[in-house]
């Protein structure tokens, strides 16, 4: 089969408006087949075009491939679409998720839809473990987003997910995508957006009454973060179904192109561990400790585990706490151990215990005093741990919640693999929908 791959000039792209899709193949003639993701895809569209062959590039430099305009259909539905390139006609239903030959799309709402819950699709996590042309951001300070890859279509760095090895962690298929089939299935809408979209200022006074983030969205810009803080100092509600959330500040190019990340300490010698190390510049705690916001960080968690890890879940505080409404949960009861639920990279708080035995934030790492600590997982002495300074209170992931002052409420799950045990935990499943019920 001739090959066949492209990437978007940008990941999203409003309903009814036109995008530049790049695509390279020698094949005189392909095809675009695009799929809204949800409960089953659903085949959107499709397009022809003449093909035109390109060369690959390298990671930090615009690939430059051929250009296609496409114009949305403005009855499109927000929503994750997977645009399918092929050279081949085929009447069987592709795979979405693939290495090459697949585009990751975002379509926005054209216009205010009066719709509660907006989804963040993490594309600059995406762009940050993709490997296309040779480098991520785990080798190079600098990447171009305009290349294969980016969530789908694309070499990812990471080993295989020991407990889910159908597609790579850092992908649109391994999080995202089982948590947006989850709240279709019900009966949850959202639209959609992307982090550049918010890094912009877009949607955000759009009507909105929860943003919703899952699995790991560990990117953020600076301006990405201010516009999230102050939706939820505008009344709006924030729930973080992941974790390591926050973790890297990124700097985008104005027009999208392209990402950069200061990680290392000035002069560090080649092969250190930027987490685990001190005067990284583009270190959110380091600075502004990213606590504030979302109430935990991987600086108290850990995690980045490549194989099977001890089986961890949540010991409940406060069985009697409305996000346990339904799921049977009693005070001491744990959440979801047998399936490894915490990990593989996990968030928390500096807490102590108070006079009742129960797990209190001490605000020493910018985590605001009000935050409720609902779920508490000690970890073990040999877990991975990120940024190993003077211990501060014993390492926990600790899920919860606070209201701001006047303001929003910040949910966080505090584990990556939330989504993972949403179809397979009913316990779970009941506590998410308590959360975006709630919330939204």
């Amino acid at each position: 089969m001739t090959s066949i791959n492209g990437y978007p000039r940008r990941p999203s792209v409003r309903a009814g408006e036109a995008i530049q899709l790049h695509i390279a193949t020698s094949a005189p003639q392909f095809r675009v087949d695009f799929y809204r993701w949800g409960t089953t895809p659903r085949h959107a569209g499709h397009v022809e075009w003449p093909g035109r062959a390109a060369a690959p590039g390298a990671f930090d430099r615009d690939w430059q491939w051929p250009a296609y305009e496409f114009l949305v259909p403005p009855d499109w539905r927000s929503g994750v679409y997977i645009a399918v390139l092929s050279t081949e006609s085929s009447s069987s239903m592709p795979p979405m998720d693939a290495r090459e030959a697949r585009i990751l799309l975002v379509i926005t709402p054209s216009a205010p839809s009066g719709c509660r819950v907006l989804y963040k699709i993490p594309t600059f996590t995406y762009q940050a473990y993709n490997t296309a042309g040779g480098g991520s951001l785990y080798s190079a300070s600098h990447v171009t987003t305009h290349r294969p890859g980016g969530g789908v279509g694309g070499p990812v760095k990471g080993l295989p997910d020991p407990y889910d090895a159908t597609s790579p962690r850092q992908t649109f298929a391994h999080w995202d995508a089982p948590f947006i089939a989850w709240m279709e299935e019900n009966g949850i809408e959202s639209d959609f957006c992307t982090d550049l979209d918010l890094h912009e200022g877009r949607h955000l006074n759009d009507g909105y009454r929860l943003l919703v983030s899952a699995g790991h969205d560990e990117y953020w810009t600076t301006d990405t973060r201010r516009n999230v803080t102050a939706f939820r100092d505008a009344g709006g509600n924030v729930a973080n179904f992941g974790a390591n959330t926050c973790w890297w500040r990124v700097n985008v190019e104005p027009d999208g192109s392209g990402l950069s990340c200061a990680k290392f300490p000035p002069g560090a010698p080649a092969g250190i561990d930027p987490d685990s190390s001190y005067g990284c510049p583009d270190h959110w705690w380091e600075s502004d400790p990213e606590n504030a916001l979302l109430g935990v960080s991987y600086r108290n968690g850990g995690g980045h585990w490549n194989g099977s890890r001890e089986p961890l879940g949540f010991t409940v505080t406060d069985g009697n706490h409305w996000i346990f409404s339904g799921t049977g949960l009693k005070t001491g009861d744990v959440l979801g151990r047998e399936a490894a639920l915490v990990g593989y990279e996990c968030d928390g708080a500096a807490y102590e215990l108070d006079a009742a035995g129960r797990p209190r934030p001490t605000g020493q790492d910018g985590t605001p005093k009000d935050f409720e600590i609902l779920g508490i997982a000690p970890l073990p002495s040999d877990w991975n741990f990120a940024a190993r300074e003077p211990m501060i209170s014993p390492r926990a992931a600790t899920l919860g919640l606070y209201t701001a002052a006047g303001a929003g409420t910040v949910f966080t799950a505090a584990t990556t693999d939330w989504a993972r045990l949403l179809t397979t935990d009913p316990q779970v499943a009941s506590i998410t929908r308590n959360i975006i019920a709630r919330l939204s």
